[in-house]
């Protein structure tokens, strides 16, 4: 039970660290890092790394136990041009002491730190000394924010870019865009209803778990006072409603209000730290689910709530809200950790409507039976089928993990898990769901299955019907009405239907595409991987340039992809009448030639990756940070219809393409 409840706390602690990371990095960095060199012996060269701290924040120090907040973490580039010696030394003596919260011993400096890596250099030339450093900053009162820094050392007179890091740096973001006059506005309002509906499903869902299901005859009673008059009932019945949906929400509010940023939600679906984290939380959310262990907060806490109820009155009915949701938690736990970290890795206004979402379904059913208690009659008895719908949510939630595992491997390129390799696991976990809800699989909660009944074998059949229908994909289909929670289709290893699925025409390119080795186009689209190379080639052939801006880990971008580009008049017009650059924002493996690092106008940052340069252009020259957004101009940067965001209609998109290349051609003509 002790693991659990750790668990628990670091879990609703990592949280608040994603959370509160962006709300402190709109004010202020309370570690600010400075860079010099020392020269200790004629080629022995001391790397210093000084953090300055603000008043009330510590920095964990490199060393101690495993488990607890993320210690500082120094990762030099391997060069033939030097070599390390030893590893950072650090000063002053940190202090440490016992984490209650961990349960173990932690270091950590307050006010300033120094760092010391010595080198031996191993070559009369200069050069630079480049790195990266990791670590977390906690505040007094126990909300933290993770750390990250370039590291830049100029060895002989090698390129003195460490004021460029520090965003003194002449040159700033390309400007790749003469006249911009449209106004953009994200279209996020579908993605929103449905990450609603979606939630409120799952509130539903909540109420027939064991831990709430039988609790809700006590729950009804209490709004059943023949003393009172039937109106005050009813108003009771109506705070206790209102209050559970405002306990959910406040939840989701805090984490959308702290989550806001351009580049935050970017950060937690791209970067394969947060990824794995949640990919580890959804198998552990199933893994309760399952029956393993039981989340369970504090007996206290509902003890505390429920001495208040007794007291009686209006405001008792709030706390007999607030016991029901605590006494609730170690059913719905797992439900509201999954939709808080999908959210929290998508829009910023998710977590606030998927809350809202699930508190309005989880109290909706208890506030409808208060105010009518003679409908209780009709609810089913309590029995085995309230532990198949927790069991139910887990093989969903298994199933869902995956998609986080498959961010890393899209991201970072690693080719683990391929489309079709996916597509098997998923077929899978639907088949053995199919086989469980006909009684043939038992888990250790569940009772026997004496009959199958009409419901039950309903929900078998669609998974069983979810199965069949994913099987095509694994030789290539488009399954496009789910594409975006698969990996693109340029992961797919066997495919039968490559060939076939699109016309085929050949694109002329002026040059292979750089990055090509390790990105590349689907459905025989053919173009570059940078903004550059593509205006260029698009000025030598005349042709209009289109910016694709998009990532690996866009689920909206995938599903555009299987939805359009697979049409065979769509896919001729990228091939032959425009240039296109495909533009990954969160492209984390390709670093930029040294002469093309810039400092951003718009954060004052120095952009040496691919994705994050091109996050950046998106930004500055588009101010926007959507994707997929699609950018038709002419090779001098002029911006010919307003862009397009997502749409899934191929009609609307060939217009799109088809105006934009009417009006190049009538400027051309002029």
């Amino acid at each position: 039970m002790k693991t659990i409840k750790m668990f628990l706390i670091s879990t609703i602690m990592l949280i608040s660290l994603f959370s509160f990371t962006k709300l402190l990095a709109q004010v202020e960095e309370p570690v600010k890092f400075k860079f010099s060199i020392e020269e200790s012996d004629n080629s022995v060269y001391n790397l210093i790394i000084e953090a300055e701290i603000e008043e009330k924040w510590h920095l964990y120090s490199q060393y101690f136990d495993f488990g607890g907040p993320m210690p500082l973490y120094f990762a030099f580039e391997q060069s033939d041009d030097y070599k390390l010696i030893d590893s950072v030394i650090e000063s002053p003596e940190p202090h440490e002491e016992f984490d209650d919260i961990f349960g173990i011993n932690v270091k950590y400096f307050n006010k300033s730190a120094k760092f010391t890596q010595k080198i031996e250099v191993l070559t009369d030339k200069g050069f630079n000394v480049t790195g990266t450093l990791e670590g977390q900053a906690c505040f007094e009162d126990g909300a933290c924010i993770p750390l990250n820094s370039d590291m830049i050392f100029a060895i002989n007179g090698g390129a003195d870019i460490n004021n460029a890091a520090n965003g003194d740096s002449g040159a700033e973001t390309p400007v790749i865009v003469t006249e911009n006059n449209f106004i953009n506005t994200e279209k996020d309002g579908n993605s929103l209803w449905s990450f609603f509906f979606l939630s409120f499903l799952f509130g539903i869902l909540g109420i027939l778990t064991p831990c709430v299901f039988p609790m809700i005859p006590m729950t009804v009673s209490f709004f059943m006072n023949k003393s009172e008059k039937k109106s005050k009932n009813i108003f009771k019945a109506m705070i206790f409603g209102i209050s559970i949906t405002l306990l959910y929400t406040i939840v989701g509010v805090i984490v959308s209000l702290t989550s806001a940023g351009a580049d935050f939600t970017t950060v937690l679906s791209t970067h394969w730290i947060p990824n794995l984290i949640f990919f580890l939380l959804f198998l552990v959310f199933a893994a309760s689910l399952f029956g393993l262990f039981e989340f369970v907060l504090p007996s206290g806490l509902a003890n505390k709530a429920d001495a208040q109820v007794d007291k009686g009155g209006m405001i008792a009915a709030f706390f007999m809200a607030l016991t029901t949701v605590i006494v609730s938690f170690s059913c719905t736990g797992p439900i509201i950790g999954a939709l808080l970290v999908k959210a929290a890795s998508g829009n910023v206004l998710e977590p606030a409507v998927g809350m809202f979402g699930f508190g309005l379904g989880f109290a909706l059913p208890f506030t409808l039976l208060a105010i009518a208690p003679g409908m209780m009659k009709k609810l089913p008895k309590s029995g085995g089928w309230l532990n198949a719908v927790k069991v139910v949510m887990g093989f969903i939630i298994l199933a869902f993990s995956l998609k986080y595992f498959s961010n890393i491997d899209q991201n970072y390129h690693l080719g683990i898990i391929s489309r079709d390799m996916y597509l098997v696991i998923w077929i899978v976990i639907f088949i053995l769901m199919g086989i469980y809800l006909l009684g043939k699989i038992k888990f250790s909660h569940d009772s026997e299955v004496q009959h199958v009944g009409f419901f039950r074998l309903i929900v078998a059949m669609i998974s069983f019907s979810i199965a069949l229908y994913l099987l095509p994909g694994i030789f290539g289909a488009n399954l496009s009405s789910i594409a975006g929670l698969l990996p693109p289709k340029t992961a797919q290893k066997f495919d039968l239907l490559s060939k076939s699925e699109v016309n085929g025409t050949d694109s002329y390119l002026c040059e292979t595409p750089d990055y090509s080795e390790s990105m590349h186009m689907a459905y025989n689209v053919n173009g570059y991987f940078n903004h550059e190379q593509a205006i260029e080639c698009a000025k030598s052939q005349n042709k209009p340039v289109l910016l694709y801006f998009t990532g690996h880990s866009c689920s909206n971008c995938k599903k555009m992809q299987a939805e359009i580009w697979s049409d065979p008049t769509i896919n001729d017009y990228f091939n032959n009448k425009v240039i296109m650059a495909a533009l990954y924002v969160d492209e984390k493996t390709v670093v930029l030639p040294e002469e093309k690092w810039f400092t951003s106008s718009n954060d004052g940052k120095l952009k040496k990756k691919l994705g994050e340069a091109n996050a950046d252009i998106q930004i500055v020259n588009f101010n926007t940070n959507t994707q997929p957004f699609y950018v038709l101009m002419s090779p001098d940067g002029k911006v010919l219809i307003e862009p397009m965001t997502y749409n899934s209609n191929p009609e609307e998109f060939i217009s799109f393409m088809k105006k934009g290349i009417e009006e190049f051609e009538k400027n051309s003509a002029e």
